[in-house]
């Protein structure tokens, strides 16, 4: 079998080390035990290749054997489809799995995201959009303190839905936006314990320090 590749950048600034998109791929081929290597493209002169790969000129993509996937979530999907220990084959499961990989994105990042760029910018006075956001984050987060009570995973055994929703959460962590959220919190915690995730962020971490 060919061994998967896993296209990420050379380099990044310090801030977002760690919290580069191709650490949830990372994860999930480290969880399912997927052989796979990682190549590198320029930060900073994103050229025509990267385009024809990624028509965002982010990062990152897969590449398994014929086929060029971009897109962190379509990825995941991807790799779900491919290992039992990531997305379960009974299809009721595999359906829930389904659903809460998309909600992590559409419905939970929607408000993480915008409300990680106002904090990354330091642009967090009593602004319209600000409260906007901060209330739109806080919905969210009350949603899913209420789903994540009592419950270890999202859908029974640990899936690419928990490497996702983990994720995203674990952005509003780092500014310290769990901490009205205990069940959000443990979430996180219990998640980036998993020895997939811990050789995963270390080896994203390795990655851009070696280009500096």
């Amino acid at each position: 079998m060919t061994d998967l590749i896993l296209t990420t950048f050379d380099w990044v600034p310090e801030t977002p080390r760690g919290y580069v998109r191709d650490i949830r791929v990372r994860w999930a081929l480290e969880e399912a035990g997927l052989p796979y290597h990682v190549n590198s493209v320029p930060f900073r002169d994103r050229g025509a290749e990267h385009f024809s790969h990624q028509p965002f000129s982010q990062v990152p993509w897969l590449t398994d054997g014929d086929l060029s996937i971009f897109e962190s979530g379509a990825i995941l999907l991807h790799l779900g489809e491919r290992s039992e220990l990531l997305m379960p084959v009974n299809p009721h499961s595999r359906s829930e799995v389904k659903q809460w990989l998309f909600a992590a994105l559409a419905s939970v990042e929607a408000a993480s995201q915008p409300w990680s760029f106002f904090k990354f910018s330091g642009v967090t006075g009593e602004t319209p959009m600000w409260k906007f956001f901060d209330d739109f984050l806080i919905l969210r987060l009350k949603q899913m303190e209420a789903v994540l009570t009592g419950r270890e995973w999202l859908v029974g055994a640990f899936s690419i839905a928990d490497i996702l929703m983990a994720d995203v959460l674990r952005l509003v962590d780092r500014f310290d936006g769990l901490a009205a959220y205990p069940a959000c919190h443990d979430y996180v915690a219990r998640a980036t314990a998993r020895p997939s995730f811990v050789k995963a962020h270390a080896d994203q971490m390795e990655h851009f320090a070696a280009a500096d």
